[in-house]
C-alpha cells in the first residue's frame, strides 16, 4: 500500500499514536485522544484477546505461564464477516473493545476509517520487527506509512496450484503455467470426463487473489479521495478470461465450502484448485479418497516466465484504541507472531502459515506431505510469497464490496449475468457506499 493511503486516510480521522503525548486532534468532524504512553505498565496487567483461531487458548497457555505479570485472557468467536467484526465495531462504539484482535488484512481499512486501531509505530520493538515478515505483509498492516503500524501481521494467503497429478499423468496433459495453457487443458479435461476446477461463484475473495496477480489496483487515492476501479484493465483481463471458461462449461460452479464442493474433488470430477497455502488442510479433510495423487505448482502466469502470485486470506493482530497497556499488547503481539514457539503451536493448532520469514523454517513447513505424495509443498507457497506484489490496496468497505461482487457472481454463474458486469455493479455500490459514510471518492 502506498504512502497516499494514510495521507486519506489521515485527512478524514484522526488516528490513535502510542506515544508519548496526550492530545486531542479533529479531523474529518471527529475528536480524539491519543493513546497512552507506549511504556511498560507499573504492575500486572491482564489483557483481553479475541480470535477465532481453532485452540487459540493453547497458544495463548504458553504465554501465560511464562509471563505472569502479563496475563492473556482469550475470548473467541466466529470467523470475521461471521460476526466478530460487527461485534468489534459495537464494542468500540461503547467504548469497551478487547486489548487485542484478529483482523484480515482485507478489512483493516474498515476498522482505520472508524478510528478504531491504536498506532503502535512509537513501540520501538514493533517499529524494529518489520524486516522479520514478509514485505508485503507489513504493507498490509502499515499502509505504506513509514513510523506507524497499526497491526502485526499474523499469517498469509500466498496462493499457488493444487492438481491431480495422477490425472494428468494419465490423460497425457502438460502441467499448465500459463493461464493459456490452463485454458487449454480445460478442453482437454473436459473431454476427459471432468473439469479444470470450479469457480467460486460465492466468494470472490478467489477472484480479489486472481486480479492481484495480474496487477490490479481496486482501490487508490490522491491524497484527498478515494477511487474505486474494480474494472480496470488487470481486472478486466481475469473476468473475461473467467467467463469465457464459463460459457464454454470447461468450469463447474457448485457452491464453495459445501458437501457438493467437496465431493467434486473427492470424486475426481474436479482437477485442480488454485487457491491459498491454507487450501492443502481444505483438500485434504474434503477429498480424503484422493490421499496421494495431488501436487501443488505455482499459479499459472499471464506471460510464459513470470514470476507473480497473488494471496488469498491473511489476519493480523491489532491492539484497538482504548487500550490502557498498549506495550504489553504490543510486545504480546509480537511474540504470538514472531516467535518460533507461537509459529510452530500456531501452525499445528490451525495451520496457520505464518507471515514471518522465520516461519519457513518450521519443521512442519519444510517436510514432505504424505497427502501430496511427500512433496514439500510448502516450498512452493514460500516461492510464491515471495512474488505478491507489495502495492494492492483494499478498501474501507471489503465486506459490502464482497457481499456485492458474490451476487454478481453468482448471476454470471446461472447464465443471467457476467463477470464483468458484477464488478460493475459492485464498484458502483462500493462508491454508493463510501459517500454514504462522508468518506471522499471520486464518482
Amino acid at each position: 500500500m502506498r504512502r497516499t493511503l494514510a495521507v486519506l486516510l489521515l485527512s478524514t480521522l484522526s488516528i490513535t499514536a502510542c506515544s508519548s503525548n496526550s492530545s486531542s486532534s479533529s479531523a474529518g468532524g471527529s475528536s480524539t485522544t491519543a493513546a497512552a504512553s507506549c511504556a511498560p505498565a507499573s504492575g500486572p496487567v491482564t489483557l483481553t484477546f479475541t480470535s477465532w483461531v481453532p485452540d487459540i487458548q493453547k497458544v495463548v497457555d504458553i504465554w501465560n505461564q511464562a509471563n505472569p505479570n502479563i496475563q492473556v485472557k482469550v475470548q473467541t468467536g466466529p470467523n470475521g464477516n461471521g460476526g466478530t467484526y460487527q461485534n468489534f465495531f459495537n464494542q468500540l462504539k461503547a467504548g469497551n473493545a478487547p486489548d487485542l484482535g484478529q483482523i484480515e488484512y482485507d478489512a483493516l481499512p474498515s476498522f482505520r476509517v472508524q478510528d478504531g486501531l491504536t498506532d503502535l509505530g512509537s513501540c520501538s520493538e514493533v517499529t524494529a520487527a518489520k524486516d522479520q515478515f514478509v514485505d508485503w505483509t507489513w504493507n498490509q498492516v502499515s499502509f505504506g506509512e513509514q513510523g506507524h503500524v497499526y497491526a502485526i501481521p499474523q499469517d498469509a494467503g500466498p496462493m499457488a496450484m493444487f492438481y491431480r497429478k495422477d490425472l494428468f499423468e494419465k490423460n497425457g496433459i502438460k502441467v499448465p503455467t500459463t493461464w493459456q495453457e490452463y485454458a487449454d487443458a480445460a478442453v482437454k479435461v473436459k473431454a476427459a470426463g471432468g473439469y479444470i476446477t470450479n469457480f467460486s461463484t460465492g466468494d470472490p475473495n478467489q477472484f480479489a487473489g486472481f486480479a492481484w496477480q495480474a496487477g490490479a489496483h481496486w482501490f487508490t487515492n490522491d491524497g484527498t479521495n478515494w477511487t474505486v476501479n474494480l474494472t480496470d484493465p488487470a481486472s478486466s483481463k481475469v473476468a473475461a478470461y473467467w467467463q469465457d471458461l464459463i460459457d464454454k462449461k470447461l468450469v463447474s460452479a457448485v457452491p464453495p465450502w459445501t458437501d457438493e464442493w467437496n465431493n467434486a474433488y473427492n470424486t475426481s470430477k474436479d482437477w485442480t484448485w488454485v487457491s491459498a497455502v491454507w487450501g492443502a488442510n481444505t483438500i485434504s479433510s474434503g477429498a480424503p479418497k484422493t490421499s496421494g495423487k495431488w501436487a501443488v505448482a505455482p499459479m499459472p502466469q499471464w506471460t510464459a516466465g513470470e514470476q507473480a502470485a497473488g494471496d488469498w486470506g491473511g489476519s493480523s493482530t491489532a491492539v484497538f484504541k482504548g487500550s490502557k497497556h498498549p506495550y504489553e499488547a504490543a510486545k504480546f503481539a509480537l511474540w504470538l507472531n514472531t516467535s518460533s514457539e507461537a509459529l510452530t503451536a500456531l501452525n499445528k493448532a490451525a495451520a496457520l502459515y505464518p507471515a514471518a520469514k522465520a516461519g519457513t523454517s518450521l519443521p512442519a513447513l519444510s517436510e514432505g506431505v504424505p497427502f501430496y505424495g511427500n512433496q514439500k509443498i510448502y516450498d512452493v507457497f514460500a516461492a510464491a510469497s515471495a512474488q505478491v506484489k507489495p502495492d494492492f490496496t483494499w478498501g474501507p468497505t471489503m465486506t459490502q464490496t464482497y457481499a456485492d461482487a458474490g451476487d454478481g457472481f453468482k448471476a454470471a454463474a446461472s447464465g443471467t449475468g457476467t463477470l464483468l458486469k458484477a464488478l460493475t455493479d459492485a464498484q458502483a455500490s462500493t462508491i454508493k457506499t463510501l459517500q454514504s459514510q462522508s468518506i471522499p471518492v471520486k464518482g
